[in-house]
């Protein structure tokens, strides 16, 4: 027999960390490699770890509602199968195993923030820590000087107030910036910044923001910070399209059992479009620009609750317009009964936005980090337009939409921004009458 730790695998691009939702196994019980033992929660979703090994689950290492690292130990496990385990895995019983320190509730909104001035290393024996702090932020706050009586004052926006890594950044940014102000006094004394209070009235309905809707609000305010947002708009002629669905639906949905829906047919007109303007394709990385090799095109599904997901489809580009519209109906459905997973909201290189579904005719969509762009298509309808013919020019009745297109700036130019949202549109207005699917 072998004791082993059971590290917190990888759960997709960007994710550093998660919370301990529920163990599905106590200690002492018998476990099978790739059973689920826990739930957690990601700053993407919510989902089901399984375990690494098969065995007896000896120790919890973190306690429900705590949060771990990818990566780092989240149980024991004594093996079985008479296996030797890793020189990295093997439990050090002379050394502590990871204590989970309990977390405190963050600071109410009335109360000041204290910025200490005085710059030292950080040390915990300064003071002691009232709330958890993952080694991440703890390197950044070392990094960055901030000793932990300064960490202690931040206003975190994670579960029970604590810190994350968009907090401490936050921080950083305001502080370098000035507005944390600098006390011109005595540099020992700390200073109050006031934090924006609003007062409810009597009548009003104080609504607390759900855990998704926190990370939402995070990470469209991070992408704001991050991106350089410019927006292009074009108009599409799709009369092409909707005569075209409007003629096979009734027969796909009897032969498939599920709709046709307009998604599968701008999610294969974005990665064509894609396909021929690669460097929209990409993200930024420090001063570095990497090339996705793989189109993965995220879509936007607005939920029962009112809060958005944005599930993947991996290698958009390669899928016929059938599997485009099977994948489309399949994550649409399991991001509605909330069972998707970590993979399918990983990897995503373009997202597109269908605002048309709300009666929205145009609209500035905020950029998926780490992406560069994000295009949103409005609402089909009818307009009189000009349009030319072999007798002339006739105004007749057409089928317009907006296409919206925000990209970063700092690395997609407006001509590339531009031109790319009007090859989009080429691919829809040139949409095949007698196409089969």
């Amino acid at each position: 027999m072998a004791t082993v730790e059971m590290v917190l695998p990888a759960m997709g691009e960007s994710i550093m960390e998660a919370t301990v939702l529920q163990w599905l196994k106590k200690e002492g019980d018998t476990i099978e490699e790739d059973e689920s033992i826990l739930e957690v929660a990601t700053d993407k979703v919510d989902t089901e770890v399984p375990a690494s090994y098969s065995g007896v689950l000896q120790k919890i290492l973190v306690q429900e509602g705590n949060v771990a690292q990818v990566g780092a130990p989240i149980a024991v496990i004594i093996r079985e199968n008479g296996e030797e385990a890793t020189a990295e895995s093997v439990i050090d019983t002379e050394e502590e195993a990871y204590p989970v320190v309990q977390e405190e509730p963050a600071l109410t909104q009335e109360e000041p923030v204290l910025v200490e001035e005085t710059k030292t290393t950080f040390d915990s024996s300064q003071t002691e820590a009232t709330r958890f702090y993952s080694p991440l932020v703890r390197n950044i706050a070392q990094e960055e000087d901030i000793p932990l009586a300064e960490l202690e004052q931040i206003k975190g926006s994670g579960k029970e107030g604590r810190v994350t890594k968009k907090d401490i950044l936050s921080y950083v940014e305001n502080k370098r910036s000035g507005s944390s102000h600098s006390n011109s006094g005595s540099s020992s004394q700390p200073i109050q910044v006031p934090a924006v209070s609003i007062n409810a009235q009597d009548d009003d309905e104080v609504i607390a923001m759900d855990r998704m809707r926190k990370m939402i609000a995070g990470r469209m305010l991070d992408s704001k910070r991050i991106s350089a947002h410019v927006t292009s708009f074009v108009e599409a002629d799709v009369t092409n399209v909707v005569l075209w669905r409007n003629k096979v639906k009734k027969e796909f949905e009897q032969r498939e059992g599920e709709k046709l829906t307009f998604t599968p047919i701008f999610v294969e007109a974005v990665a064509q479009a894609l396909k021929d303007y690669p460097m929209v394709n990409i993200s930024v990385d420090g001063d570095k620009i990497i090339k996705r090799k793989h189109i993965n095109i995220g879509i936007a599904v607005a939920l029962p609750s009112g809060n958005l997901i944005v599930p993947v489809i991996k290698n958009a580009d390669q899928l016929s317009l059938l599997g485009l519209a099977k994948q489309v109906n399949d994550l649409a459905e399991k991001a509605r009964t909330n069972q998707l997973g970590a993979d399918d909201l990983s990897n995503g290189t373009y997202t597109l936005s269908n605002i048309g579904s709300f009666g929205n005719i145009l609209g500035t969509p905020i950029i998926m980090q780490p992406q560069v762009a994000i295009l949103a298509v409005g609402a089909i309808t009818k307009t009189p337009s000009v349009i030319e013919t072999p007798s002339g020019d006739a105004i007749a009745i057409r089928h317009k939409m907006y296409l919206s297109h925000s990209y970063d700036h700092r690395v997609v130019d407006g001509a590339l921004g531009g031109l790319f949202v009007k090859r989009v549109a080429d691919y829809l207005e040139q949409f095949d009458l007698n196409r089969v699917i």
